[in-house]
């Protein structure tokens, strides 16, 4: 039973206490009496049940109860997939059988084909340009050279993902909690309810378009395959990523932190040093959980580095801090405010921004595309559907008028 259901059981309860109060009804009273006392247990352990549900971590949602399937699922081939729709006469049995239940897991049927998550465990944030560069005439793999680009950072804070959704996804959430109150002797206390909301994720749809050589998908090395997938996650996985920091929430682009009106906001104060012990005092001020964080820019960071104290010694930027755990990223905008040259500087309880993931990433391979085609060469587009969410936005503080440099 929910806590609303619990706390509205009791204020019937109470309104029956007082009408037998007032009509010196002792037998009503006392039973009335009776079952507030087992109610108020009840409440009790059910709020500490809240309590710890808002303080779970998340995890992951990934994966089945059967086994074989989740076996099946970590050995799909992409590189065989891709060979079998671009026509190579490859054999792809186990990964077109796997369709049925992917399509099922989405809920509706790829518009070429589904790639489940599990091969996706460890997520890939680097690619190249050119896939040709990979296939020198000694095929090295080994030495593949990545290109350079950001890292994800958002899971790494600790965020929450829900995988395998379907439909929009609604979370309750309480936003107010009972009045309490001291009151004379036979004096009624004050009616304050507990009030609630809720958030609701929706279907937000990513993609890209790649063009790889028809010699790499017929590669058998398992190190081509790995590659592929790479390819396919690191810049889908690096939009989402970008999208859930600073998302415009405008068409189909999804809300990000940075522009959630209810993140709370606080000015910079004299130096990095003063603004993050301000944000980490208003964070205890709203009972935000110790499991915090900071997210800041390479340019917060260079500053940071350069803080000397008043003899001009260098002071570590894990005292800037103040030991803080933080992550630096260049996924984070550097142009914000009036004047486009402000830092993202975000702190508060990671665990409260959830990511929900609908689909597998849905593939789709085209070889007669024009200029793949006449090269040879195969053009592949995947998507993927997720939305962001924050559970408690007074969980985050984002830092305005950061700086640096000056």
């Amino acid at each position: 039973m929910k806590t609303s259901d619990l706390i509205e059981q009791r204020a019937a309860i109470v309104t029956r206490m007082n009408a037998a109060h007032e009509a010196d009804d002792n037998g009503g009273f006392e039973a009335a009496e009776n079952e507030l006392r087992a109610l108020d247990g009840k409440l009790d352990r059910q709020r500490k049940i809240d309590a710890a549900d808002r303080a779970e971590p998340g995890k992951p949602l990934t994966g089945t109860t059967d086994e074989h399937l989740d076996r099946e699922l970590r050995n799909f081939s992409l590189t065989r997939i891709i060979a079998h729709k671009a026509g190579l006469g490859v054999d792809a049995g186990r990964e077109i059988e796997l369709q049925a239940e992917l399509a099922k897991r989405a809920g509706k049927p790829a518009q070429g084909f589904y790639v489940p998550t599990e091969i996706f465990e460890t997520r890939a944030v680097q690619t190249t340009s050119n896939s040709g560069a990979i296939l020198p005439t000694d095929f090295r793999p080994d030495l593949f050279v990545n290109a350079l680009t950001a890292s994800a950072v958002i899971t790494t804070l600790g965020a929450t993902v829900l995988t395998g959704l379907t439909g929009n996804v609604e979370i309750p959430r309480e936003t107010g909690s009972p009045a309490v109150g001291w009151v004379a002797e036979n004096a009624a206390l004050s009616t304050g309810n507990a009030t609630f909301d809720s958030l609701t994720l929706s279907p937000h749809h990513v993609g890209a378009i790649s063009e790889i050589s028809r010699n790499m998908v017929m590669q058998a090395s398992p190190n081509v395959e790995q590659l592929l997938r790479n390819m396919l996650a690191r810049n889908i996985a690096l939009e989402i990523d970008r999208a859930a920091i600073n998302g415009s929430g405008v068409g189909a682009e999804p809300l990000g932190i940075l522009n959630d009106t209810d993140v709370p906001t606080l000015a910079f104060d004299t130096d990095l040093f003063t603004t993050t012990a301000n944000m980490i005092g208003a964070a205890d001020l709203a009972n935000v959980s110790t499991a915090r964080g900071f997210l800041a820019t390479n340019g917060v960071k260079s500053d940071a580095m350069k803080t000397r104290d008043a003899d001009g010694n260098p002071i570590a930027v894990g005292v800037t801090f103040h030991g803080e755990p933080v992550q630096f990223s260049n996924q984070a905008p550097s142009n914000l405010g009036t004047g486009d040259d402000e830092h993202t500087l975000i702190y508060g309880d990671w665990r409260d921004f959830l990511v929900g993931v609908w689909s597998q990433l849905d593939i789709l391979v085209n070889p007669y595309a024009e200029t793949a085609y006449s090269k040879g060469n195969l053009l592949i587009r995947a998507m993927a559907t997720v939305d962001f969410g924050i559970r408690r936005p007074a969980s985050f503080i984002a830092a305005t008028g950061i700086t640096v440099g000056a």
